[in-house]
């Protein structure tokens, strides 16, 4: 029978952990409890053994998502408290399972956070899950993981620009590349700029060849998007933004939204006819109204779209090589300093990618 432990993570609350191994160890990690007011805790956890198909990765870097402050706030499925956050990171291999080439021990490594993605390259299968919730991610000083969602990290990068990648960056790939199809010298507006994707979404873009446009609420950010190699940016609070955006690009090809809600004719009326609009989130809810009558009318497209397979991981590792894209990065903290990381992220404040620094 295995030993346990209680971990105390406030004045009057406990986590316990189950030992069923005696390789078991304890290390330093940030999980979900909602039982606290900030819904989250630094404190000792466990692996449990090595599986044969594993590899132990001793995180350098994490990288938080939208996902990871939703989860704080109850509202991601699959909420389990005492299982460790994160989906991004980078590190180095320092264990392998017993089926797995030793050849790995000591590369600095990526993680792929998207498992279990199936066959259909069109769609995730009912399996489909993301790194961090609902199984252990890698805010902690460890990670295990499938050898299979391990690859070498792109030269141009440091750990802590890889750590930035994996959810974001595929993401993005996926809805430029895949869904969007989008094609040198067309017009592409990405909105919201300063998130993780939508940065990523840029980037792309303008190595493709592509006339970039952005939306933001901040003057700021969007400064920073044409320092990049936008073309022009728009304040989405100014109530004839799409009219403005209409005179000086003539409509485009490809919007590129995460918003969805009230905002979505407004994507509509700036879409040239025949294009697209690709969405990989519904951050402001479903629409209560819907311009039917144009999509229809003007040949165009919505499409959704999320996370991506495997092959979309590795064309997009290929294609950031070959550019030599770099993930922005918003600040740095220590993995102790979490909290202020997720209330910067709910503050909305980023411009880039926040990360946490483990070693």
């Amino acid at each position: 029978m295995g030993s346990r432990l209680r971990s105390r993570i406030s004045n009057d609350q406990f986590l316990i952990i189950n030992f069923k191994n005696p390789t078991d160890y304890l290390l330093k990690a940030i999980v979900l409890n909602r039982v606290l007011e900030d819904k989250i805790s630094y404190t000792d956890v466990v692996l449990p053994e090595l599986e044969a198909d594993e590899v132990k990765i001793q995180v350098k870097a994490a990288a938080l998502n939208h996902r990871d402050e939703w989860a704080r706030q109850g509202l991601y499925p699959n909420l389990k408290d005492g299982v460790i956050m994160g989906s991004d990171g980078a590190g180095i291999v320092v264990e392998v399972g017993e089926k797995i080439s030793r050849d790995w021990m000591g590369k600095e490594v990526i993680i792929n956070p998207s498992n279990q993605w199936g066959a259909n390259e069109k769609a995730q299968s009912r399996e489909f899950q993301i790194l961090g919730i609902p199984s252990n991610g890698t805010f902690a000083e460890f990670v295990q993981v499938k050898a299979d969602r391990v690859y070498e990290i792109p030269a141009h990068l440091n750990l802590e620009e890889a750590a930035a990648l994996p959810l974001g960056g595929l993401t993005a790939f996926r809805t430029l590349l895949v869904q969007g199809e989008l094609q040198a010298g067309e017009k592409v507006l990405v909105t919201g700029f300063g998130g993780g994707v939508a940065q990523f979404a840029v980037q792309y873009a303008i190595a493709l060849g592509a006339e970039v446009y952005v939306s933001s609420s901040s003057p700021e950010k969007i400064k920073a998007a044409i320092s990049l190699g936008a073309k022009e940016g728009f304040l989405y609070t100014a109530t004839n933004w799409p009219e403005e955006a209409l005179e000086i690009s003539g409509g485009f090809d490809l919007v590129v939204d995460s918003a969805m809600g009230e905002t979505l004719n407004n994507l509509i009326n700036v879409l040239k006819p025949g294009g697209k609009l690709v969405y990989y989130g519904a951050t402001k809810g479903n629409p209560t109204d819907f311009n039917a009558r144009k999509v229809y009318w003007n040949q165009l497209q919505i499409i959704g779209s999320t996370m991506g397979s495997d092959k979309n991981f590795e064309d997009m590792l290929y294609f950031v090589s070959k550019n030599e894209i770099k993930p922005i990065i918003d600040q740095v903290f220590d993995l102790e300093d979490a909290l202020a990381a997720f209330d910067r992220m709910k503050a909305g404040k980023q411009l880039g990618k926040i990360v946490l620094k483990i070693f």
